[in-house]
């Protein structure tokens, strides 16, 4: 099979496809988002000079929508797009915690844009661009670099891989956000990963993207009717407090749902957001009634500049007890640790297994309740 993309093709952000000179609208609200540290610290009340050390090592980008969210200095959509003095004062972490670059991963000549952990699947950084700039954000190293976005070699190299790798069938588009990309680019990315997987047993694409909780506008029915040609194709979000569930937000999950594309969302559990089982209870519930299934809470990374956005471990425990059996079971994602050093993730639970021997299993039930269910006998 030959790769459809052609090696001499411009970088992702300016391709030769022919796009409309007519802006859409979600780039003129992209273009009024707050990202200069003067800009923040007037409009926050907060030191310029602390905002601007923050924002020369992580930059920062908050879009209008998303900041007319904030009801108050400190809530929890504040403390998601604001930067915080302790992300250039708390040392403690990691830059690649998780092993992402090529240089710490396991496998030999993965190119720059693809993290190949498991075995059938692998990630691809499609773009370095975000509408928002979480301050937790797991690639904090990378995103919002101009200078370091993805050239379309880097691109074409990772669809290569893809192509050589017959074991993979699953592919994440990931970033950065995927969805900051134009339609006709994207879709040329798409479509090309595509041809490829079509051809192997049981693939399918997926997208990482936070687009329709900081940026709704960019959900437009072009959108959907160009991912709809791509089937089967999934789409993960990331809401993590109900705050953020609004009209716009739900109008832009409900195109995509209508387009026939499964959505999930991937959570993290943060210190001062949404770390006590009502808020959390309330997320889950809020975004299955949007149809979009709670898939992941995930415990937050080891990344150097988010320690303290960190609970115990326990904390997320104490959230699952309180989702299990007070709740459906569509509201109840998977409790996971991304293991630090390229381990992936790995699922924990309270404890519901008491014992188990070759008689029986004694099990905990949500209520504290002690049950027991015999063996088979062999």
């Amino acid at each position: 099979m030959t790769t459809t993309i052609q090696e001499d093709e411009p970088p992702s952000g300016h391709s030769s496809i022919s796009i409309s000179l007519q802006v859409p609208e979600w780039k003129k609200i992209l273009r009024k988002s707050i990202s200069n540290s003067k800009e923040i610290s007037k409009l926050f009340n907060i030191s310029e000079e602390e905002t601007r050390k923050i924002c020369e090592k992580y930059p920062a980008r908050i879009t209008p929508y998303y900041a007319s969210l904030i009801q108050e200095k400190g809530d929890a959509v504040y403390k998601q797009c604001v930067p915080d003095i302790k992300e250039i004062t708390d040392s403690f972490g990691d830059e690649d915690p998780l092993h992402e670059e090529p240089e710490n991963q396991k496998r030999k000549n993965v190119p720059g844009l693809i993290t190949h952990r498991y075995p059938d699947r692998v990630l691809f950084r499609i773009s370095n661009q975000c509408a928002m700039y979480c301050r937790f954000c797991t690639r904090k190293r990378k995103v919002g670099d101009i200078g370091k976005n993805p050239s379309w070699d880097d691109v074409v190299q990772g669809i290569k891989y893809i192509e050589e790798h017959e074991e993979v069938r699953d592919v994440l588009l990931s970033g950065g956000d995927p969805l900051m990309l134009d339609d006709a680019v994207l879709e040329k990315i798409i479509k090309s990963v595509y041809e490829i997987l079509k051809q192997r047993k049981n693939s399918i694409i997926r997208i990482g993207t936070r687009i329709p909780c900081v940026l709704p506008q960019r959900i437009t029915p072009e959108l959907c009717s160009m991912l709809k040609k791509y089937q089967p194709i999934y789409l993960n979000t990331h809401f993590n407090h109900p705050a953020e569930l609004t009209e716009q937000s739900r109008k832009a999950c409900s195109l995509l749902a209508d387009s026939g594309i499964p959505l999930g969302s991937q959570t993290v559990l943060l210190k001062g957001v949404n770390d006590n089982p009502e808020t959390m209870k309330e997320l889950m519930q809020g975004l299955v009634a949007m149809r979009v299934k709670p898939y992941y809470i995930y415990q937050t990374d080891l990344v150097k500049g988010t320690n303290h956005f960190r609970t115990k471990v326990e904390k997320g425990f104490e959230i699952l007890d309180t989702l299990i059996g007070n709740t459906s079971g569509l509201c109840v994602p998977h409790f996971v640790i991304d293991a630090p050093g390229g381990g992936g993730k790995i699922p924990v639970m309270p404890d519901a297994i008491l014992d188990i021997n070759d008689k029986e299993v004694k099990l905990r039930n949500f209520e504290k309740g002690e049950f027991r269910y015999p063996q088979v006998s062999e």
